[in-house]
């Protein structure tokens, strides 16, 4: 039996153990009361405050609740919060660790209420601040149980380091609420413990109505909805390592291209998303050829850049000094506004800059009056173009006009069309969302009767996490989630390399990994870079029709046809967690250590709480 089935089954039996001894306590029907309803404060708080990052009141609601409660009621609304919160968060096989993990933390606040009734601010604001570092502690070990890998303390405490600006937010956070409201709180549990008194059962309905209502607000946890993204989006990749626009397409560079920028933005480097060996790094390479418009370098730059891989010196090629040969005497790339832009992106990513004071002016000068930019200079100004010029150019005066234009047509549903006569649709909204982010607004503040830009893609997406072009079609779902996916996941471009996971050398590598762990996958020729920011763009989609493209143009957007037509068919589905492997050289670690650890602290999280509940009564 391997040490992590083993943590697993020790998970189960502390949660068995916890809700058999809250069951056997037979709590009267006010606590049951009391316990949902606290349990339902805490994940209401969570959903809450989903933006902020481990800042949450969750740990400290859990605590309190075991302080006034008992340590029974305790774990059971701390492993509630950790269960039904994961419902709009996403559930996997973290969940059992949180709910044990917020468990122990209502645990922690009954043993606090041994030393002490009437506990002082600053006690209460520590206690939280340590439950908060010995959640993460936990969850951090989780990380090794679940994805694998190498059982050792080195390997704990890289992750604890990693951890640490998390862990120090979570600990903050909780001291900070404490301080605020934990004896105000507490007073009040405690008094509804003593008297067990609801004065009416409507008051009673009322309370939990309310508590509940901010969890039923879908809108609240947008992040949770680019981990569901990524991980669809990962199970359509080929067998060649590419994507194809819809499940079942022959790969293709640009929705290649594409699907790169959306993992990067969701925090997965492209070089760990393989399918038989095969990343998508590899499919480009082999692919080169396909790459002779502007759009499709700047793609292609900007997905290597956000991956970590040199595009300078790829399959053979120099991406930049090809692309910086296709710039006209106006500065312009192709004369067209979103190319031009995204050119800059890619560009200044790489930092290339020579020669971009006169590109940049160009696009200025190609501004309309309305704040927006169209297809071509003169044309009607859209969202898609107006957010690439928006990213091309942050922090300046024609930047802040292109917010105006795009606060002055957005939708009643919160979405953003294709032009003026076309339809609202994701990816559109996407794009948009990314031009607001690049100029420092929040999309989520930004809306008509309520409704937000990143309300209108969460609408869209599905329950396997993919995102649906529209209300009403749900066409080329892989290309509509790549270009979705940077929006949902909070990010615009540039969007900085993510930290690569242990691999093992891919199939198709033609050279041994670098020492930093970086570029597998690439030739010796293509170095990887340090993480100076990548970026990832939609060039083929502002190219006027007619063109000659490897992309659609815009009024083919979201069509119904991808850029490349066939058959072919999907890879079957990898899951993101298996993409730490164990390690395959050396002497496997004893498990018997870190079973009797788990077992010793099983019997010790038991045993202490039940003997403390029979000492005092509890």
């Amino acid at each position: 039996m391997s040490w992590q089935l083993t943590s697993f089954l020790i998970l189960g039996a502390v949660l068995i153990g916890g809700f058999a001894w809250y069951e056997r306590s037979r709590p009267p029907s006010q606590v049951v009361a009391l316990v949902a309803a606290l349990a339902a404060l805490a994940i209401a708080g969570r959903i809450a405050f989903a933006a902020f990052p481990n800042v949450k009141p969750t740990t400290d609601i859990v605590v309190f609740a075991g302080y006034a409660l008992g340590p029974a009621p305790g774990f059971v609304v701390g492993a509630l919060t950790g269960l039904v919160s994961n419902f709009w968060f996403g559930q996997g096989p973290w969940t059992p660790w949180q709910m044990v993990g917020w468990g122990l933390c209502g645990l922690m606040g009954a043993a606090l209420a041994l030393g002490t009734r009437k506990v002082s601010r600053l006690t209460l604001a520590a206690v939280c601040g340590f439950a908060a570092i010995a959640y993460g502690l936990l969850l951090n070990f989780s990380v090794m149980a679940t994805y694998g890998g190498d059982l050792s303390i080195q390997r704990f405490l890289a992750l604890e380091a990693r951890a640490i600006p998390f862990n120090l937010a979570h600990a903050i956070g909780n001291v900070a609420f404490a301080l605020l409201a934990g004896p105000a709180m507490v007073r009040m549990l405690v008094r509804f413990r003593e008297r067990f008194e609801w004065r009416t059962p409507a008051v009673a309905t009322a309370v939990l109505a309310v508590l509940l209502l901010p969890a039923i607000v879908p809108g609240s946890a947008h992040a949770a909805g680019a981990g569901r993204a990524a991980d669809w989006l990962e199970s359509m990749q080929n067998s060649d390592g590419g994507f194809g626009a819809s499940p079942g397409d022959p790969s293709g560079a640009a929705i290649t291209g594409w699907a790169m920028l959306g993992f990067e933005a969701a925090g997965r480097n492209p070089l760990d998303v393989a399918r038989g060996g095969t990343t998508p790094v590899d499919f480009l390479r082999s692919h080169i050829d396909e790459m002779s418009s502007a759009g499709d370098l700047a793609r292609t730059i900007v997905a290597l850049e956000g991956a970590g891989v040199d595009p300078r010196s790829f399959a053979g090629h120099d991406l930049i000094d090809e692309m910086q040969g296709r710039r006209a005497a106006n500065g312009s790339f192709e004369g067209w506004p979103g190319t031009t832009a995204y050119s800059v992106i890619a560009l200044r990513t790489a930092g290339a800059t020579g020669g971009l004071e006169k590109t940049l002016s160009w696009l200025g000068n190609v501004q309309n009056a309305d704040g927006g930019w169209g297809d071509e200079p003169g044309q009607p100004s859209n969202a898609d173009v107006t957010a690439s010029a928006m990213q091309a150019l942050p922090d300046t005066a024609a930047a802040a006009r292109g917010l105006s234009y795009l606060r002055k047509h957005q939708h009643s549903d919160g979405g953003f069309a294709l032009g003026g006569s076309g339809g609202v649709n994701s990816q559109s909204t996407g794009w948009a969302a990314q031009g607001m982010i690049a100029v420092g607004a929040d999309p989520a503040q930004i809306d008509v009767g309520g409704n937000s830009a990143l309300d209108y893609l969460t609408a869209q997406q599905a329950s396997n996490g993919h995102f649906r072009y529209s209300a009403s079609s749900d066409q080329t779902p892989v290309w509509v989630t790549s270009e979705a996916l940077v929006a949902a996941a909070g990010e615009a471009l540039p969007i900085s390399p993510p930290a690569r996971k242990k691999q093992t050398k891919t199939k198709s590598s033609k050279s041994a990994h670098g020492t930093s762990g970086k570029g597998s996958g690439s030739s010796q020729s293509e170095l990887p870079l340090e993480a100076n920011g990548g970026t990832g763009i939609p060039p083929g989609s502002n190219l006027p029709p007619g063109s000659s493209r490897a992309l659609p143009v815009p009024g083919a957007k979201g069509g119904g046809e991808s850029p490349d037509s066939g058959g072919g068919a999907a890879g079957q589905q990898t899951g993101v967690l298996a993409s730490e492997p164990v390690t395959a050289t050396g002497t496997a670690p004893s498990p018997w250590i870190p079973i009797g650890i788990g077992l010793a602290a099983t019997c010790i999280a038991i045993a202490v709480p039940w003997w403390l509940g029979r000492r005092y009564g509890w």
